[in-house]
């Protein structure tokens, strides 16, 4: 008489594949996992992703790219760091690289915090947290601005309100909006920023130009990344030039 394997009974052997199942996304569902908390990620953006060595999916014997439940925390963790640190995918590889040989890397610049491959949920949820566009009275509350300062940013094109609600670029426009109004400086004192930043933007859109017009999937995340590499190297010699003009305050 056979005997009876519990691990191979049918009931147990459907209930594993059905788990197995519902934690392996396509990439479609990942999408859609992510999608209110970063409404821009596309599919290209993910298997830019991949091609970086970020994130390896499994692969069904067709070929398909399967996602875990921890591939998705992983991607969003990437996706916010990115989002909100402006830092470069190397570093986060390296960051991540050294989480997955089991060693206890620093937290990442500016102040981003140290994660393993799979985020854990109180992580998650801060990361949602912060990603939610927020109302006019939660942007007063966050950044302890009025709500005329929030009107004259509108006005002068420094925050722009989508639906009613302003994202986390938003936030920190007014953050330091609020900071500056205290020294005396208005909005309509702020507009070259943004005069400053169409222009800059315009230069890098005219670098990465070419790439955007490759017929690769991928060919927009890779813009997207050269495009923050060159605003990272744009930021580091306006700041340059602003404090060697402040140095000569003191001399």
């Amino acid at each position: 008489m056979p005997i009876f394997d519990a691990a191979r009974s049918p009931r147990l052997e459907a209930s594993r594949h059905e788990t197995v199942r519902q934690a392996a996304l396509n990439i479609g569902e990942v999408l859609a996992e992510l999608k209110n908390e970063f409404p821009r990620v596309t599919a290209s953006k993910i298997r830019f992703l991949e091609d970086k060595g970020l994130i390896i999916p499994q692969r069904t014997s067709a070929g398909y790219r399967k996602y875990s439940a921890s591939d998705v925390s992983r991607l969003r963790f990437i996706l916010s760091v990115q989002r909100d640190q402006y830092l470069p995918l190397k570093v986060i590889k390296d960051h991540l690289d050294a989480v997955d040989r089991g060693e206890a890397p620093a937290a990442l610049p500016g102040g981003a915090p140290v994660a393993p491959q799979a985020v854990d949920n109180d992580m998650a949820e801060a990361v949602e947290r912060k990603a939610r566009s927020v109302s006019l009275a939660e942007l007063q509350g966050l950044t302890g601005c009025s709500e005329e300062l929030a009107s004259e940013l509108v006005k002068f094109g420094l925050i722009e309100p989508v639906a009613g609600l302003f994202d986390a670029n938003s936030i920190e426009v007014t953050k330091s909006a609020a900071e500056l109004a205290s020294r005396g400086v208005e909005p309509r004192h702020l507009r070259q920023f943004r005069t400053a930043a169409d222009r800059e933007f315009s230069l890098i859109e005219s670098i990465v130009g070419n790439e955007l017009k490759k017929p690769e999937v991928s060919a927009r995340a890779r813009a997207a990344e050269e495009a923050q590499e060159i605003s990272r190297q744009c930021l580091k010699i306006h700041e340059a030039l602003v404090q060697r003009a402040i140095s000569q305050l003191d001399r």
